[in-house]
């Protein structure tokens, strides 16, 4: 028996959630002021705490919180984890106290430790466990889900993304295995944006049924991401229909989690398209 199956316990928030018949909507809160889409916007707590309230009310199954960006274009500003902490600090528990399960969006072991003594429920990790080498620790010891993030330092039009990702995602589940994470605590997320061309994360999201073969739930974080302008020049903020066009097509192609800024309407979209399909 593996150091992870013998490290294994009762389920999880996240796994109890995924047991429902239907695609779950993780709504985005960043608590940054160079985030690609919605910079700025919540940087005062009060203001960031009105929105996570506002995102539970809409549908939201999860909130992800970030206090630093991880912005998939470059030009995002570092910060130490003690400036990250001070911007969670003032809200963080609040989310928390709104009683849906909150995950941790941190490249940062240590940001990441804080956050789950806070309540926090799942860890976020845009480089799935590959940059920070105490990140899988971390998460083995605090026995949190975790989500796998594909990533790449600079996008390489000449590569062969799919394969790439499968790769990764291989050394990121044998880092897993090695720290003790059980595999049915493990989320694997495709990194749309993240070191690939627009068309490299077109064909990410085409081809991500794919990704099943490692029998993990799959998440999909492509909101106003900027493929869309790739295929109709918009602003983030103009990038609604094209956020729920390619959420719908991930969830039939298997995604278990969208990960996104408009909930209410991504939460909309998703139950008509439900209904339609048990109605089949």
């Amino acid at each position: 028996m593996s150091r992870a199956t013998a490290l294994a316990t009762k389920p999880s928030a996240l796994t109890r959630l995924l047991a429902a018949d239907r695609a779950l909507v993780m709504g985005i809160l960043n608590l940054t002021p160079d985030s690609f889409s919605d910079g700025g916007r919540f940087v005062d707590p009060a203001v960031a705490i009105a929105h996570a309230q506002r995102m539970v009310q809409e549908g939201a199954d999860i909130i992800d919180v970030g206090a630093e960006s991880t912005r998939p274009y470059g030009d995002a500003v570092e910060v130490p984890a003690e400036e990250e902490i001070a911007r969670l600090a003032p809200v963080l528990p609040a989310v928390i106290a709104l009683g849906k399960p909150v995950s941790i969006d941190s490249m940062k072991a240590r940001v990441v430790a804080w956050a789950i003594d806070q309540g926090a429920q799942i860890a976020n990790d845009v480089w799935g466990l590959q940059r920070d080498p105490d990140m899988a620790r971390v998460i083995a010891e605090h026995r949190v889900p975790v989500i796998v993030m594909h990533n790449r330092v600079k996008a390489e039009p000449q590569v062969d993304i799919i394969a790439d990702m499968m790769a990764f995602f291989a050394r990121s589940l044998e880092i897993a295995d090695r720290a003790g994470i059980a595999r049915d605590m493990i989320v694997l997320d495709p990194g749309i944006g993240f070191g690939k061309t627009p068309e490299q994360s077109i064909l990410a999201i085409a081809r991500l049924d794919e990704f099943r073969r490692f029998g993990l739930p799959l998440l999909m974080g492509l909101s106003r991401k900027r493929f869309i302008a790739h295929v109709v020049p918009s602003e983030p903020m103009q990038r609604l229909g094209g956020s729920i066009a390619g959420n719908l097509l991930a969830v039939q192609k298997g995604a278990a989690i969208v990960r996104v800024h408009d909930v209410a309407e991504t939460v909309q979209a998703l139950r008509v398209a439900d209904a339609i399909r048990k109605a089949q």
